[in-house]
């Protein structure tokens, strides 16, 4: 088992892509980042828990297969595989790019 050793809160920009089908990716964004550390006090990971609590290596990680993490500056936009219910409404007015995209 693992225990976490400090949990700091993740700039915005910051994405947890999933796959969840053979073609396709989701991203959610990364709400914090925690530093685990393994039982023994060694083996020390950081993670990022996203916006739904889905983290790599989590038991009931529904999300599907963890992809990688990845950082867009939020003046660019959102990740074209973003979860629409999960980055809300753009503030611009500008259309929201499609919500799934093939895997590259």
């Amino acid at each position: 088992m693992k225990r976490i050793v400090e949990i700091v809160p993740a700039r915005p920009g910051w994405y947890a892509r999933w796959r969840v089908g053979p073609e396709v990716t989701r991203c959610y964004p990364v709400t914090l980042w925690a530093l685990l550390e393994g039982a023994d006090g060694g083996g020390r990971e950081v993670v990022g828990v996203d916006c739904v609590g889905q983290w790599p290596g989590a038991d009931d990680d529904g999300a599907g297969d963890f992809v990688r993490y990845l950082f867009q500056t939020p003046d660019s936009g959102v990740p074209e595989d973003a979860d629409p219910s999960a980055v809300g409404e753009p503030r611009d007015g500008a259309s929201r790019r499609p919500a799934v995209a093939p895997v590259v």
